[in-house]
């Protein structure tokens, strides 16, 4: 009986030690993956980096002489003075 007594204490020294090295490395585990989730919500969403808008495109030569021939219209009809038909066509010339 000594010896099936010895053999019983030795399976449960082995098997309590299985079971408990099991649960630290359970909750080691646990611990790392609450410490990720963690730091992911924690961390700030990531900036997109958004360009520049295009500059607009240059009117056509067309639109230019449509407007050009609208100031002339308006400087005709005296609307416009000498120096604000100038000063708009300069404007449209050199955009």
């Amino acid at each position: 009986m000594p010896g099936l007594l010895r053999g019983v204490a030795r399976t449960a020294v082995v098997a309590g030690t299985a079971t408990a090295v099991s649960n630290r490395v359970s909750r080691r585990q646990a611990g790392r993956w609450a410490q990720q989730d963690y730091e992911r919500s924690a961390a700030p969403p990531p900036q997109q980096e958004y360009s520049a808008p295009p500059p607009p495109a240059a009117p056509s030569m067309d639109a230019k002489i449509s407007q050009l021939k609208e100031l002339g219209q308006l400087k005709e009809q005296g609307v416009l003075t000498e120096a604000e038909f100038e000063a708009q066509k300069s404007r449209i010339l050199g955009s």
